[in-house]
């Protein structure tokens, strides 16, 4: 299987496979509202079917993300500029910082404990990863660089993920903001296939 097709199938997959458990999760537990509760309840534990949540709706996205990555970076060549392949590599770091979440889950009884803490930091951490990851990819995209078009797509999407989580959650439900912000990082690996540049 070639690099391209890895990188084509993991990513959006990884996109799908998160949108289908948050709804059809959010609409087997009772009480649960998509406009007013955060996806990570969903995964909380003590909560119904959260363990298993946690498994579909954050680990396996989070892998196939990080594999999508890592096949980004081995398609960049030697030749690349560093800030490019650091670009990358906080990519596929914020891959892994998603799958955390899942690991990490938030206690239902308590969002205030060690556990949520930690599962707050492991969204904080894939957050600022993805920015950082599309800020560093740009930079390493020169006007004339074929990884322009693929940059420009990593920084429109974390722009998008971060006015979400940080300015957009003042006008609107938390929750909503939340899902705002994975919307931008769902974009990316759906269309990011579509723009890497073709092997010389």
């Amino acid at each position: 299987m070639s690099k391209l097709k890895v990188l084509a199938w993991t990513g959006p997959l990884a996109a799908v496979i998160w949108l289908v458990a948050v709804v059809v999760f959010g609409a087997s537990l009772d009480g649960y509202d998509q406009l007013r509760h955060p996806v990570s309840l969903l995964g909380a534990r003590g909560v119904s079917g959260g363990e298993l949540f946690s498994a579909v709706g954050f680990i396996l996205p989070g892998v196939l993300a990080a594999i999508a990555m890592f096949d980004l970076v081995l398609r960049m060549p030697a030749s690349a500029p560093r800030s490019l392949r650091v670009g990358g590599q906080m990519l596929l770091l914020a891959g892994v910082a998603f799958a955390a979440m899942g690991l990490l889950p938030l206690d239902a009884d308590d969002i205030e404990n060690r556990a949520s803490q930690l599962h707050a930091s492991a969204w904080l951490l894939w957050l600022v990863a993805f920015c950082a990851g599309a800020i560093a990819l740009r930079l390493g995209a020169d006007k004339n660089s074929p990884w322009r078009s693929l940059a420009t797509l990593a920084l429109v999407c974390a722009l998008w993920s971060a006015c979400s989580a940080f300015l957009f959650q003042a006008a609107m439900p938390v929750a909503m903001a939340q899902r705002l912000a994975f919307l931008g990082w769902l974009v990316w690996l759906l269309g990011a296939w579509r723009l890497v540049p073709a092997r010389k």
